[in-house]
């Protein structure tokens, strides 16, 4: 029996360096599951997950890979399960007081329901729950290990997870008396975004989003300082590794930044032209999975198919952060080159066309099918599926909304847009109003005030419902008690200075192809501000900040800084929300600018050995597509791999349903029912 985590987070004791999600899959696969397997066999096993490591699993794993590694069956810790004395079973639990009961319970007395017992803890186990279990001589024998996995975030990309507070923003951002939740959801999340930090071996430099009134906490609203106090909890956790888990780093080797919602309330709204937000927001999917239809075979009703769009899809992998419009145009070129150079396609035309196809043909083609098959059925379903985008685009009007949005923010437009916009688009959906108006108050929040917000919101035809979410957006930005305005007008300020209508030009020889890619996120300024040593230390502090001595950006390896830098606008003139950007996403696709979705396609498959250490941003509150997006180009334009954690990451409507849930009274909680 062994007490503790894994002597290395490398498959066979290597130290290749691999991307976040390949880690966090094969420390499951080849460290906890492969730990009872032997040089010559790998006897078959039990697998039991509680409902939190079964997610952790299932976002890591397929289950064919579980099988791989010798497991048999996969049963749930709380279900009548049937003995198996003749099996070894893996328990892979979190620590708590109900899991080690039921552990217990199968594994004591004289009949336990298995030969052996691996058990691997989710997080780091309290002591007393581990002498609980050593003090039960009859289970101690059946034990092969008892370690910490200290694997508790759910992966959901190459470069992202999630730590599933899908409640978050109640929780942590309602000014309430239930405390409780409060302190189970922030230290939750610490420690599942401490593990992200176990497994990889990486001890971070960890910085937050400091609160505007730190000289004065008790003028902070609780809701002001929820990064400073995540930021505490990761530190406590991260801390203690350093004494528990063989191997881990004693100086800092990577960067974790810790943000709130209110960083950016218009990157969850905005529509954002990539393939893949766009089929998240227009098209109704199941999380990856896309229903269609196919015509029968029999000549009746069309047949429903389901896909994944995953990365294990190479076509979804490559298009899945271009334009629409881009990606639209790859697949006709893709369809095109296939039919060009495919032997079975050709031959199939042949034959369409009258020709003649000889024998040795025909056998070439059968040989070619099965793949010539599996490959246009790809192909086509993502043709498919641009061209419903491509067609909602047109029917709603979106080109349009999302010209205004983007105008929005970078200044170009003001009140008098919006209002044209809402006289002349009256059939445009309550929700995309409602997503203009969103971003109208963000950047313009003096429009909102007193009864101004009621007017543009009957001029919009949406609900007081409607005007809530608005409304609860300031809620995320925290308090501004030195102008607070009487108690019965609203402000939507979200600092102490009023945005500025601003108007600024293009700068010079630079292009726009995609002008509806001009947005970004803000976090894209931030990383490369953090990576170039430039974070503002007022606003973004640090747990363990470095000595002046020794602080200095973390340079790619191989890589060059360069010797100037942007200058920057007096800080006297007008501003927009955010600097204007060159859509440089539209470029040729022979660019290697970081931009371009080949660009994106090099970095999942970057030599990691040469890049520089890892940036870590964690949102709490959800992320979105387009954050997601950026990590990813971020990676290949920095070579320092980007990871985005986040407490769940959000599509428009979801986030929505959030905000206005902000509003409306705690759910009850059940009295706890006994048997």
């Amino acid at each position: 029996m062994s007490f503790s985590d894994s002597d290395s987070s490398s498959v066979g004791g290597t130290n290749e360096y691999k991307n976040f999600r390949q880690t966090s899959r094969d420390r499951l696969l080849f460290e906890m599951l492969g730990a009872a397997n032997t040089e010559n066999s790998k006897p078959w096993r039990v697998l039991i997950m509680d409902k939190v490591t079964v997610k952790v699993m299932s976002h890591s794993c397929k289950m064919a890979d579980i099988t791989d590694q010798g497991v048999s069956l996969v049963e749930d810790l709380f279900r009548r399960r049937q003995p198996l004395p003749s099996l070894d079973a893996i328990y892979f639990i979190q620590p708590s007081k109900e899991n080690v009961v039921m552990f217990l319970s199968d594994m004591s007395g004289r009949e336990p329901l298995y030969k052996k017992a691996f058990v691997f803890f989710s997080s780091p186990v309290p002591r007393e729950f581990v002498n609980h279990i050593k003090c039960d001589t009859s289970v101690l024998p059946r034990i092969g290990a008892l370690r910490e996995m200290n694997l508790e975030y759910f992966p959901i990309d190459s470069q992202a997870f999630i730590t599933d507070h899908d409640r978050a923003l109640d929780d942590l951002f309602v000014e309430s008396e239930n405390s409780r939740r409060f302190d189970n959801c922030l230290n939750t999340m610490a420690t599942r975004i401490a593990t992200v930090f176990a497994s990889l071996k990486e001890f971070p430099f960890v910085r937050y989003r400091a609160s505007k009134a730190l000289e004065d906490p008790t003028a902070a609203s609780l809701r002001e300082l929820v990064p400073t106090k995540l930021a505490a909890a990761v530190w406590n956790c991260i801390s203690k590794y350093k004494s528990t888990i063989p191997n881990y780093p004693q100086s800092e080797t990577c960067e974790l930044l810790i943000l709130d919602r209110s960083i950016d309330q218009i990157a969850p709204v905005i529509h954002e032209w990539t393939y893949d937000a766009m089929c998240r927001d227009l098209l109704e999917m199941e999380g990856n999975k896309y229903i269609y239809e196919v015509s029968s075979k029999t000549g009746g009703d069309p047949d429903k198919r389901e896909a994944l769009l995953e990365d294990t899809d190479p076509v979804w992998l490559e298009l899945r952060h271009a334009h629409i419009a881009d990606a639209s145009e790859r697949l006709h070129e893709k369809m095109t080159t296939f039919a060009s150079k495919n032997k079975a396609a050709q031959i199939h035309q042949t034959a369409r066309d009258g020709g003649e196809i000889s024998t040795r043909d025909l056998q070439k083609m059968v040989q070619a099918l099965p793949q010539y098959t599996e490959q246009v059925e790809k192909i086509t379903l993502h043709v498919e599926i641009a061209g419903k985008i491509n067609t909602l685009i047109r029917e709603m009007g979106l080109r349009e909304l999302g010209q205004l949005e983007q105008d929005l923010v970078f200044g170009d437009a003001g009140a008098k847009d919006v209002i044209n916009f809402l006289r002349t688009n009256q059939n445009a959906s309550p929700e995309n109003k409602l997503r203009l108006l969103m971003i109208y108050a963000s950047v313009y929040p003096e429009k909102f005030e007193d009864d101004k917000a009621a007017k543009i919101m009957q001029l919009a035809k949406l609900t007081a419902e409607d005007m809530t979410v608005v409304k609860n957006m300031r809620l995320l930005a925290g308090s501004d008690s030195k102008k607070a305005t009487s108690a019965h007008s609203f402000s939507l300020k979200f600092n102490a200075q009023k945005t500025k209508q601003a108007t600024r030009k293009d700068r010079t020889g630079e292009e726009e192809t995609w002008q509806l890619f001009r947005f970004y996120p803000m976090i894209e300024e931030l990383v490369e501000n953090l990576c170039k040593g430039e974070l503002s230390k007022n606003e973004y502090s640090c747990m363990n900040e470095p000595s002046p001595s020794t602080a200095k950006p973390a340079v790619p390896r191989g890589s060059t800084q360069s010797a100037t830098s942007q200058t920057s606008q007096s800080a006297g003139g007008p501003k927009s929300m955010r600097s204007r950007r060159t859509a440089n996403w539209a470029r040729s696709s022979i660019s290697d600018d970081g931009y371009g979705s080949d660009s994106i396609l090099k970095a999942a498959t970057l030599d990691f050995k040469k890049m520089g250490q890892r940036v870590f941003v964690f949102i709490i509150g959800g992320a979105t597509r387009s954050e997601l997006r950026v990590c990813h180009k971020l990676t290949a334009k920095l070579r320092r791999e980007v990871v985005l954690g986040c407490s769940t990451l959000d599509d428009p409507p979801q986030y929505i349903m959030k905000l206005k849930r902000l509003s409306e009274p705690e759910p009850p909680v059940e009295a706890p029912k006994f048997f």
